[in-house]
């Protein structure tokens, strides 16, 4: 059973409009990410609990296969540096980070079949909880 998940108004359209465009050979990405949006709770941005991954956010979270930690910005592709401080969207770990709450965990599966599961120990930044409600 996968956790319930919170997706703002704002970061809903964006999504659906960057998966509409995404090119056919991105077929499967697309289809993950849009039944994990699909069974999302969604509310307007001012109304985003503070404890929930959004877009733009500076998550804290462990994979357990092997057992790592890390701390990274959930970006949409066109945000994302080569100073390996993001994480694309459209990454299967994206994909599972869109919509956890910190102390929710989540088995997904990579590209290759194997699977992981994925914690969020914290979310250190916030865009909806600094007020950038729209960014």
């Amino acid at each position: 059973m996968r956790p319930n998940i919170i997706v703002s108004s704002v970061d809903m359209q964006r999504l659906e409009t960057l998966l509409d465009a995404l090119p056919a050979a991105q077929a499967d990405v697309r289809n993950v990410l849009l039944d994990e949006l699909a069974r999302a709770e969604l509310v307007e941005p001012g109304e985003m609990p503070p404890n929930v991954v959004t877009m733009n956010s500076r998550v804290r979270f462990s994979l357990d296969a092997p057992a790592e930690e890390f701390n990274l910005t959930l970006a949409y592709p066109k945000d994302m540096q080569a100073d390996g401080e993001h994480i694309s969207i459209l990454s299967p770990v994206g994909n599972a980070l869109i919509g956890l709450a910190v102390g929710d965990s989540i088995d997904w599966q990579r590209p290759d079949g194997a699977s992981f599961q994925l914690t969020v120990l914290d979310v250190l930044y916030q865009p909806e909880r600094a007020g950038e409600l729209h960014r």
